[in-house]
């Protein structure tokens, strides 16, 4: 059967991909990854503010043959706002400090990392999952469970990426680890949205 267009989500979504893109300047500017102009925030804003959108839409007509893609995709909107806080506060620190490896890195995503898991509980509960539990204590409660797990998997790959693997290509250390915090992103996404439809917000 398939899902009727919810204006709302969708909504919802174009907010988060403007969300997202604000987040991201801040990472751009310190990464020098390209110059920070007007048109480069223009076009870093506005750009996820129409890709967020666009790709649930695409779930929407996916959701036709697979009902669950929308709510994957949902997750993964939330993720790439996640994703984002995450690396905002990381390269916040990182600035600050001047130090981008060694224990003082596995110190400072840990940090970041929690400012998305808030990111992550309220978004996800309210938006992806529509959990209507009156249980909030016991789903917080499980909530941090899966999240606890999700961090391991999270703050030990990036700091195997960043300290063991080490720096490749012509990357510089902010920009590597950046690159570690990424790639734990996309490592744990799978045990989060499992545990999340399964363990915090099952029906």
């Amino acid at each position: 059967m398939w899902l009727t267009l919810n204006r709302r989500d969708l909504r919802v979504s174009v907010f988060i991909g403007f969300f997202a893109g604000i987040l991201a300047l801040p990472t751009i500017y310190h990464l020098d990854i390209y110059p920070v102009n007007a048109f480069t925030v223009f076009a870093t804003v506005i750009g996820l503010t129409i890709f967020t959108p666009a790709g649930y839409l695409v779930a929407y007509g996916l959701s036709r043959w697979f009902t669950w893609i929308l709510q994957f995709v949902k997750f993964g909107i939330v993720g790439g706002s996640n994703a984002m806080v995450d690396l905002g506060v990381l390269n916040f620190l990182i600035y600050l400090t001047g130090i981008a490896s060694g224990w003082q890195y596995g110190l400072f995503k840990s940090i970041s990392f929690m400012f998305g898991v808030t990111n992550s509980y309220l978004w996800n509960r309210n938006w992806t999952f529509h959990s209507e539990s009156q249980e909030k204590t016991m789903e917080f409660t499980k909530f941090v469970f899966v999240n606890v797990i999700g961090a391991a998997i999270n703050i030990s790959s990036a700091l195997f990426i960043v300290n063991v693997i080490g720096i490749r290509g012509d990357f510089s250390p902010e920009q590597w680890a950046n690159i570690g915090a990424l790639s734990s992103v996309a490592i744990s996404l799978v045990w989060n949205f499992l545990g999340m439809k399964f363990i915090v917000f099952k029906k």
